[in-house]
């Protein structure tokens, strides 16, 4: 007996119609179904994560990994593409666009779910993680360091187990306890849902994977260059920590019962005014004040860390009564005016030069926040004029010298991001 439909606005009956024919194809191997498919019942999450970096992680849809695909690969809709350094298959694309490294395409816009980067079944199929390096101690990056699954993998599963024994068949699959039934896909056939054929998408339950840091650590662990040199070191930043939360916690809190999908890191704001501990204290010394920035890195791993190119500054600025500079500790970015002011990791080629990441021959000095540590930066500041005292953490998504060489980003990824801010009022308690 087919299950009831709701009747389409005429408007929609052809884009619909297109989805259902594209996306019913009962040989269509689950990763390649696109997100749309399961937005049809998990609107919110679908909302959450299509703002997320990870739907935007391919470099069909991120600027600054694009920037680095096509000069060490070539276009990301082409079939064929290499990786220059090396002629093998491109490895990033098992971390950036994992459904597509399974076929072995570098044709991103071949199909929804390659260009979707990060999408549903790119995680929800991962059933266990093998670790980061393979029995030759060679890094496996990204999809390579799974075994993967035919079936959805879900923190807890249906577990409808017992509900089966106490109440028989349920056409609906049992898919809400509360009324609002809805035909389930997860029960593995296929089904038709507002108007739309959906198909069979058989679900199991793996929270020992779903539930812990092993669905993070094939892409976050760390990722080598061509020429050895770590470039993102995440994996390796959370076990100095010693800490015992794990990464869902902070980036896919619960609430309302729902985790929330949205991914927030380094390109969410929230996530960048939580991560640290800002403030001030000012302590007058005859004709100058005293002036320490406190910080403290509130996170498990490096901050800023993930791509080696990340970085924050802190900005000190002292006002008088109308709001007018006096002093400040750098008029320009901190990196010649105020060194110890600027947090960052730098890589270098063998002559210890700067180079960028692919060219690295080796790390170079590395000043980002350990994880948990506080460190102070102490100014001392002339005291005549001075009202007020005003520090400002920002956060970078790039070098300066990156910033200077893409010119064809969006300028809102080349600017800092202002993520802790604190005052100071003299002569105030």
């Amino acid at each position: 007996m087919p299950f009831p439909t709701r009747l389409i606005p005429g408007a929609a009956v052809t884009l619909l119609c297109a989805l259902s024919a594209s996306f019913a194809l009962a040989s269509e191997p689950i990763h390649q179904v696109s997100a749309e498919v399961c937005k049809n019942c998990h609107q919110e999450i679908y909302k959450q994560w299509s703002g997320s970096m990870h739907a935007q992680s391919s470099a069909m849809k991120d600027p600054i990994h694009a920037a680095f695909y096509q000069s060490e690969v070539g276009s990301p809709t082409e079939e064929g593409q290499v990786a220059k350094a090396n002629k093998k298959y491109p490895v990033c694309l098992g971390c950036h666009a994992p459904n597509a490294a399974r076929d072995k395409t570098t044709k991103l816009d071949a199909k929804p779910a390659y260009s979707e980067g990060v999408n549903c079944v790119a995680c929800h199929t991962l059933a266990k993680y093998k670790g980061i390096n393979d029995e030759g101690g060679k890094l496996r990056l990204g999809i390579s360091s799974y075994e993967l699954a035919d079936k959805i993998q879900a923190p807890t599963g249906l577990n409808l187990g017992l509900q089966k024994l106490t109440a028989g068949d349920d056409p609906f699959g049992g898919a809400s306890a509360g009324g609002d039934q809805k035909p389930n896909p997860h029960l593995g056939e296929p089904v038709e849902f507002e108007g739309q054929k959906i198909p069979g998408l058989p679900m199991e339950g793996n929270p020992k994977l779903m539930r812990s840091n092993d669905a993070c650590m094939g892409c976050h662990d760390k990722r080598n260059n061509p020429h050895g040199v770590a470039l993102c070191g995440t994996g390796d930043e959370y076990v100095q920590s010693r800490t015992q939360v794990n990464c869902i916690s902070c980036h896919m809190p619960i609430a309302g019962g729902m985790a929330d999908h949205s991914l927030g890191g380094g390109h969410d704001q929230a996530m960048l005014e939580r991560s640290v501990l800002f403030d001030l204290s000012v302590t007058p010394k005859g004709d100058k004040l005293a002036v320490d920035a406190s910080l403290t890195n509130q996170q498990p791993h490096v901050l800023p860390t993930g791509a080696p190119f990340r970085n924050i500054y802190l900005k000190v600025t002292a006002y008088d009564a109308k709001g007018e500079v006096v002093w400040q500790s750098t008029k320009g970015h901190p990196s010649e005016d105020d060194p110890q002011a600027y947090m960052f990791l730098t890589l270098v080629n063998d002559e210890g030069k700067p180079v960028p990441p692919p060219e690295a021959k080796k790390a170079g000095a590395d000043s980002r926040l350990k994880p948990h540590e506080t460190r102070v930066l102490s100014y001392e500041i002339p005291a005549k004029g001075v009202v007020l005292v005003r520090g400002e953490l920002y956060y970078n998504l790039l070098w300066p010298s990156l910033v200077k060489k893409f010119t064809q980003l969006p300028e809102e990824l080349k600017q800092p991001v202002l993520m802790a801010e604190a005052e100071k009022m003299i002569g105030t308690p």
